[in-house]
């Protein structure tokens, strides 16, 4: 098992649920360590448990699931991202932002989450072709992805107290961005 390349591969793969942590971080008035964590168990939960269902399932129904992940992570995250960029234009007009709590619901979290790691489903059918012990690196991507969603929130905050009144609106665009960087990748690449 090579280590430096699965480390690589989990910061790969936590670079998505990194920037969704930033843009989100960025919408939160007063962030607390139960929004960071929120966020980074969640999305490190997705990382780690995706990896071992495309271990166990991709063999079996790993073509046709592949072909459809790409469209359902865009199609997730373009709808959470409009939401967010809708929200802040019924906001502009009731004169009050609500960006008091996470902004986004934990159903949304979640969504959010299995989104950011559908690619994490392809890397674990690649894992059981290459004999790598899932385990270790499940949960090695897991606490990677954890710790870079956990940083993300704060790392957002700072940057959101900068832009202030587009800070939502960055947010929903970056969503959208990844989303469509996500088929992209799939499609062309």
């Amino acid at each position: 098992m090579d280590y430096v390349a699965l480390i690589l591969i989990a910061f790969g793969l936590a670079a998505d649920a990194f920037a969704v942590a930033i843009s989100n971080g960025m919408t939160i008035q007063k962030v607390r360590i139960g929004h960071a964590m929120a966020f980074g168990l969640m999305f490190g939960g997705m990382q780690a448990i995706m990896p071992i269902l495309g271990f166990f399932l991709g063999s079996v129904f790993g073509g046709y699931i592949e072909s459809y992940a790409y469209w359902v992570a865009f199609a997730l995250l373009a709808l959470i991202g409009s939401k967010m960029l809708a929200e802040t234009f019924r906001a502009e007009k009731e004169d009050e932002p609500d960006t008091n709590g996470l902004f986004i619901s934990l159903g949304a979290l979640f969504i959010l989450g299995v989104a950011t790691s559908i690619d994490a489903f392809a890397v674990g059918v690649n894992i059981a072709l290459t004999g790598w012990n899932i385990w270790i690196s499940a949960f090695t991507i897991g606490v990677v992805t954890f710790a870079l969603s956990f940083v993300g929130v704060y790392a957002g905050k700072r940057l959101g107290m900068r832009f202030q009144k587009n800070a939502v609106r960055l947010g929903g665009i970056v969503l959208i961005g990844i989303g469509v960087k996500i088929l992209v990748e799939h499609l062309f690449f």
